[in-house]
């Protein structure tokens, strides 16, 4: 029986440039897929607020960028129970005093990137 190796060539890796980059991005943004979606953007998406994917897709970045897993998860159940949000915000637990530090930047992040001009 004959190995694998028999059959495979040298692979050459191609360089990554900016173009590459480009094109992964155009194609990625031209081809959105929901499964690939953040617990904020599936949450913004399933709000009762009829926000457009796209900005509910820009939040979900944005909140990738600064937020962890667990947090996306926790702010994702603020959307549906409010009063959450609020008890995180007036615990006494450092826990909870991070994870809103880190809501608010995001936050800002997220209004500063998302808002529409014009």
């Amino acid at each position: 029986m004959m190995s694998l190796k028999t059959f495979s060539a040298p692979m050459r890796k191609a360089p990554v440039t900016a173009v590459s980059r480009a094109a992964c991005l155009a194609i990625c943004l031209a081809f959105p897929t929901t499964g690939v979606a953040n617990p904020i953007e599936r949450a913004c998406l399933a709000s009762d607020r009829s926000a457009p994917r796209a900005l509910c897709a820009c939040i979900g970045a944005v909140a990738g960028s600064f937020l962890s897993g667990a947090q996306m998860r926790e702010g994702a159940r603020w959307f549906d129970d409010p009063q959450r949000a609020q008890d995180v915000r007036q615990s006494d637990r450092a826990s909870d005093e991070r994870m809103w530090q880190a809501w608010r930047r995001f936050s800002d992040a997220a209004e500063q990137s998302c808002t529409p001009t014009g």
